[in-house]
């Protein structure tokens, strides 16, 4: 028989909140260019445009294995201008990999306020939700 797993809300929610957790205080690192093949892959020739911040406490308590993020904190001067294409995500050490994901003003993993990144410029970010597969 073929693998069929099917997570409950309290499985999906238990390894969201595990998830969640790495995120607390930790850096979205927004850079142009190609995505890299996964987020344990080097960045090359991406640049980094602007850094942004979680809070503390990075999600509330997970729903349904969905996680919305409290608040961001902006990048006040943006370090580069360029249009930005995905993010990384590192733990509040700014060095261990959490994940990658797209970024932009509309349909991707991570939304912002600009589609075009100005130097020295403010960068918010509108919205960052993950959804972890119930299978």
């Amino acid at each position: 028989m073929a693998s069929n797993p099917k997570i409950t809300n309290i499985g999906v929610n238990t390894e969201a909140d595990a998830f969640a957790a790495l995120f607390n205080g930790g850096r979205l690192l927004i850079y142009d260019g190609s995505q890299p093949a996964t987020a344990d892959t080097a960045i090359t020739t991406q640049r980094l445009l602007a850094t942004l911040t979680f809070a503390t406490t990075a999600f509330p308590a997970a729903a349904n294995g969905v996680l919305t993020a409290n608040a961001i904190t902006s990048d006040m001067a943006a370090a580069l201008t360029g249009t930005p294409a995905w993010f990384r995500a590192l733990k509040s050490d700014g060095l261990t990999k959490i994940m990658d994901g797209s970024a932009g003003t509309a349909n991707a993993d991570l939304i912002i306020s600009t589609a075009a990144i100005q130097a020295n410029a403010q960068v918010d970010c509108t919205s960052f939700v993950l959804t972890l597969s119930k299978g």
